[in-house]
C-alpha cells in the first residue's frame, strides 16, 4: 500500500455511536472514495506538465504515472489542491537537478545552421538525507496487527498497515494541524493528514470516518478517525510518515515496545 508534507480549537467526537463529520471532498480532482489500487509513482527527473484548461490535479497524476498525493507534496500544493492553466508541475521530488547541456551551433561554410538544443540527458540529483530522528516524539495511530511493512524505494508500500476492528480509534500520532480530511485521494479511501511542522507530516488512510476537519489542531494520541476498510480490502490503517514530502519507514520512529 502506498502515495507528504507538507502538511499536519480541538475536536472530540465521543465514545459509543460516533458520527462522521461530514465535510465536503476537497479532491484533486476524483470525489469519490476508490477500491483501485494507488498508481505507481515513476519520477520522472527534469520533467514538468504544464497545466491546461480542463486538467486536474488527478488528471495530470494519472497520465503520468504518478501518485496524486506525491504530485502535490512534491509540487507544494495544498489542500484544496487547486491548480491553474499555464502552471508548471514537476514530476519528481523537489530536489538540486542539473542543467540539460546543450548543443554548439552546427556550420558549414555555405550554410550556417541554427544553434540546435540537445534531449536531456541524464540529471544528477542529490539523495534527501533522512534525519535518524525527529525533533517530537511519535506514538502509534492504532491497536492492531502490522499487516504490510514499509518497503524503501517501492512506491506501493510507503508506510505501514495496521489490521484491526472496524470502528477502533484512531489516533493523531504527534500534535499537529490537519491539513487534509477527504476521500480525493485515489487509493486511500478516506484519508486524513496531519503538518506537525514544516519537514514532518503523517497520513492516516482507509478511515470508515474522520473527525477532524481541516484546520483543526490535533494532539498526539487524540482521536481522528475510526477505523475501516474504504479504498482496501480490509479493515485496517494505512499509515505514513514524510520528511520533507519522502515516505520514511514509521518504524523506525514509533516506539519499539509497541510493535506487533
Amino acid at each position: 500500500m502506498v502515495v507528504v508534507a507538507i502538511l499536519l480549537p480541538f475536536a472530540l467526537i465521543g465514545c459509543g455511536t460516533a458520527r462522521v463529520v461530514s465535510t465536503p471532498s476537497r479532491s484533486p480532482g476524483h470525489s469519490a472514495a476508490s477500491t483501485r489500487p494507488v498508481h505507481v509513482s515513476t519520477p520522472k527527473a527534469g520533467a514538468t506538465a504544464v497545466v491546461h484548461r480542463g486538467d486536474t490535479l488527478y488528471r495530470i497524476a494519472t497520465r503520468n504515472g504518478i501518485s496524486v498525493l506525491d504530485l502535490a507534496m512534491w509540487n507544494n500544493v495544498p489542500p484544496p489542491y487547486t491548480i491553474y492553466p499555464g502552471q508548471s508541475l514537476r514530476l519528481y521530488p523537489s530536489q538540486r537537478a542539473g542543467r540539460p547541456q546543450s548543443v554548439a551551433p552546427v556550420a558549414t561554410p555555405t550554410r550556417p545552421r541554427p544553434a540546435t538544443q540537445a534531449p536531456p540527458t541524464a540529471v544528477a540529483t542529490q539523495p534527501v538525507v533522512v534525519p535518524s530522528a525527529s525533533p517530537f516524539a511519535w506514538s502509534w495511530p492504532a491497536d492492531g496487527t502490522i499487516a504490510s511493512r514499509y518497503v524503501a524505494g517501492e512506491p506501493t508500500s510507503q508506510g505501514i498497515d495496521i489490521a484491526g476492528q472496524a470502528g477502533q480509534p484512531i489516533r493523531a500520532a504527534a500534535d499537529g494541524v490537519v491539513v487534509y480530511s477527504g476521500s480525493g485521494l485515489v487509493g486511500y479511501g478516506e484519508l486524513i493528514i496531519v503538518k506537525h511542522n514544516d519537514a514532518w507530516l503523517s497520513a492516516y488512510g482507509h478511515n470508515r470516518a474522520r473527525l477532524v476537519n481541516e484546520g483543526q489542531l490535533v494532539k498526539a494520541g487524540q482521536q481522528i478517525a475510526e477505523m475501516g476498510h474504504s479504498g482496501a480490502e480490509r479493515d485496517m490503517l494505512h499509515f505514513e510518515i514524510r520528511f520533507n514530502g519522502k515516505p520514511v519507514d514509521p518504524l523506525g520512529y514509533l516506539p519499539r515496545s509497541a510493535q506487533r
